[in-house]
């Protein structure tokens, strides 16, 4: 989702279950690990892409809403 002013999108991720692991990846040549979040069901992460992270990963059953619409990530088993 595009802030009002304008600044770097957001995405909101919410664990459908315990334990829907959220990890963010690092911009650049070398990409990396920079931070990871571990969500209990029903709790919410609001998350940015900034000049450091290019990309977000989420591992287990959660929704994720962005600017282009839900996605819905599954379990793996």
């Amino acid at each position: 989702m595009k802030s009002p002013n304008n600044q770097n999108d957001y995405v909101v991720i919410k664990a459908i279950e315990n334990g829907v692991n959220v990890m963010g990846l690092t911009r650049g040549t070398d990409t990396r690990f920079h931070h990871a979040e571990k969500l209990d069901q029903g709790e919410v992460l609001i998350a940015q892409f900034t000049e450091h992270t290019s990309a977000i990963k989420v591992r287990g059953n959660a929704k994720i809403f962005t600017a282009f619409g839900e996605v819905d990530s599954e379990k793996s088993n």
